[in-house]
C-alpha cells in the first residue's frame, strides 16, 4: 500500500483545487466573449468588457491558470511517486502555489484594464513577468532538487517531459518578455519589425509545444498506466517519443507567419519542421491509447479513462492538423480566418482540458481521502457533456474558417471581390450561435466537476459508490 503520509501532498492539493477555480474563470470569460461576437452589445460600452481586453484574459486563464495549476499539480505528485521521496523545499513549493496565484490575480485585475504587453499569450507587463520568472525557477528548485534526491536510480519518462517543460518554458519566457520598461504598467520590448515578430512566434509556438504539449505528455505518461493499470505500451517508443519531439519542436515557430514580412526561408524552415513534427506526435499518441491493449473493456465502465483516451485522440487530430494548416497552400486558405480557432480548441479543450480533468479526477480522491469521487455517473455526465460541447465548437469554426477563407479570396471576372468583409462576416454569424452553445456545454462541465469535487472533498463518501480498491493500494 502506498505510504501517502511520506508525500508532501499539501501543496498538491492547493493547486488542484485551483485548478478547477481557474478552470471555470477561464472557461466563463471564453463564453462571454463568445457570446460578444453573436450580441456586441454584451460589451456594454463599458472599455474593461471589450473583447480585445478579455480576450487575452480568457487565454491566459485557460492556458496558464488551468493548465499550469494542472500541470504544476500533477508533476509534484507524479515526481515524488516515482522517485520515491517528499519533495524538496516544502516551503519553497508553498511560495511556488501563493507566488503563481499573485501572478493569475495581478492577470486577472491588469489585462482588462488595458495594462498590457499585445503580444500573443505574452501580454503580462514586465513586473509581473518578473515575479513569473522567480516563481518558475523556484518550481524548477523544487522539482529538479526531488529528483536529485530520489532513492530511485531510473527517471520515469514522465519527469522528463515535466522536466523539458519546465526549463523550455523558463527560456522561453525570459527571453520573449525581454523588455526596456517606461513606467510601472508600460515597456517596449528590445526586439523589432520581423525580428519581434519572429521571437514572439519562436515562443509562441513553443508555449504550444512544451506548455501545452510536453508537460501534458507528462501527465499522460503517469496516469493514462495508473488508471488502466497497465504498463505504457511500449516505453522505448516513449523515449524516442520525447528526444525526437524536443529537438523537432523549437524550429517550428514561423509557420504562424506566413505570407508576411519574415523572410521566405524562415518560413519554409518552419513548414518542413512542422511536417516532420507528425512523426513523434502521432508515435506518442498510438503509445498512449495502446497502453490499453488488453483493457478495452474499461472504457465502457471507466469515465475517468474516457476522459484520458479520448484526450490522447484530440491530440492525435491536432497533431495532424497543425502540420497540414503549415504547408503554404493550405495556409493560404487558413490564415486569419476561424479554421485557425478550431484548431487551437480542438487541442485545449480536447486535449489539454480532457487529459487535465481525467488526471484530476483520478487525484482528488487520492488527495482527500477517499476511496472514489462522491459520483461516478457525474463523470460520466460531464464526460458526455464535454464531448459534444468540443464537437459542436470545433466543427462550426472549421465550417466557418473553410467558408471564410474561400470567400476572401472570390474574385470577379473583373478582378474584383465577389464578396465584401461584411458579407463574408454575414454567412458566419450562424456559427458563432453553434460555437456559443458548445462553450456553454463545455463550461457547464466544469461546473458538474466543480460539484463533485466540492461534494467529495467536503461530504462523508457514500458506500453507494462502486471502489476499485486494487487500484487504490498504488499510487
Amino acid at each position: 500500500m502506498e505510504q501517502t503520509l511520506a508525500y508532501n501532498d499539501k501543496v498538491i492539493r492547493q493547486f488542484t483545487v485551483m485548478t478547477v477555480v481557474w478552470g471555470i474563470v477561464g472557461m466563463l470569460v471564453g463564453v462571454y466573449i463568445a457570446a460578444q461576437l453573436y450580441w456586441p452589445a454584451l460589451n456594454f460600452d463599458i472599455p474593461w468588457l471589450t473583447f480585445s481586453r478579455l480576450r487575452p484574459l480568457h487565454t491566459n486563464a485557460v492556458i496558464f491558470a488551468f493548465g499550469g495549476c494542472g500541470l504544476i499539480a500533477t508533476s509534484l505528485y507524479v515526481v515524488q511517486r516515482t522517485s520515491g521521496v517528499p519533495l524538496f523545499a516544502p516551503r519553497l513549493a508553498s511560495f511556488v502555489f501563493w507566488g503563481y496565484q499573485a501572478v493569475i490575480v495581478l492577470a486577472v485585475i491588469t489585462l482588462p484594464l488595458g495594462i498590457t504587453q499585445s503580444k500573443e499569450y505574452a501580454e503580462l507587463e514586465w513586473p509581473i513577468d518578473i515575479l513569473l520568472a522567480i516563481v518558475w525557477v523556484c518550481y524548477a528548485i523544487v522539482f529538479f532538487g526531488t529528483i536529485a534526491k530520489r532513492k530511485v536510480k531510473h527517471i520515469y519518462v514522465a519527469n522528463w517531459f515535466y522536466g523539458a517543460f519546465i526549463i523550455a518554458i523558463a527560456l522561453l519566457h525570459i527571453v520573449n518578455n525581454l523588455a526596456i520598461p517606461v513606467s510601472w504598467t508600460k515597456s517596449y520590448p528590445i526586439y523589432a519589425g520581423a525580428v519581434d515578430a519572429m521571437v514572439q512566434w519562436w515562443y509562441g509556438h513553443n508555449a504550444v509545444g512544451f506548455f501545452l504539449t510536453a508537460g501534458f505528455l507528462g501527465m499522460m505518461y503517469y496516469f493514462v498506466p495508473k488508471q488502466a493499470a497497465r504498463p505504457v505500451y511500449s516505453y522505448r517508443l516513449s523515449i524516442v517519443h520525447f528526444w525526437a519531439l524536443i529537438s523537432i519542436y523549437m524550429w517550428a515557430g514561423p509557420h504562424h507567419l506566413h505570407y508576411t514580412a519574415l523572410p521566405e526561408w524562415a518560413q519554409s524552415v518552419g513548414m518542413v519542421f512542422s511536417l516532420v513534427l507528425l512523426a513523434p506526435s502521432w508515435g506518442g499518441m498510438i503509445n498512449g491509447i495502446m497502453t490499453l491493449s488488453g483493457a478495452w473493456h474499461k472504457l465502457r465502465t471507466d469515465p475517468i479513462l474516457k476522459f484520458l483516451i479520448v484526450s490522447l485522440s484530440f491530440y492525435g487530430m491536432s497533431t495532424f492538423e497543425g502540420p497540414l494548416m503549415s504547408i503554404k497552400t493550405v495556409n493560404a486558405l487558413s490564415h486569419y480566418t476561424d479554421w485557425t480557432v478550431g484548431h487551437v480548441h480542438a487541442g485545449a479543450l480536447g486535449w489539454v482540458g480532457f487529459i487535465t480533468i481525467g488526471s484530476l479526477y483520478y487525484l482528488i480522491p487520492r488527495l482527500f481521502g477517499r476511496t472514489s469521487m462522491y459520483s461516478t455517473r457525474l463523470v460520466e455526465v460531464h464526460f458526455w457533456i464535454a464531448t459534444i460541447g468540443i464537437v459542436l465548437y470545433i466543427a462550426s469554426m472549421w465550417i466557418a474558417g473553410v467558408m471564410q477563407g474561400l470567400m476572401w479570396r472570390a474574385f470577379n471576372d473583373d478582378g474584383t471581390l465577389t464578396y465584401s468583409f461584411v458579407e463574408a462576416l454575414k454567412a458566419t454569424y450562424p456559427y458563432y450561435a453553434v460555437r456559443l452553445l458548445g462553450g456553454v456545454l463545455y463550461l457547464s462541465g466544469m461546473l458538474i466537476m466543480a460539484y463533485n469535487t466540492w461534494k467529495t472533498i467536503f461530504l462523508p463518501q457514500r458506500e453507494s459508490e462502486p471502489v476499485r480498491a486494487a487500484a487504490q493500494q498504488t499510487a
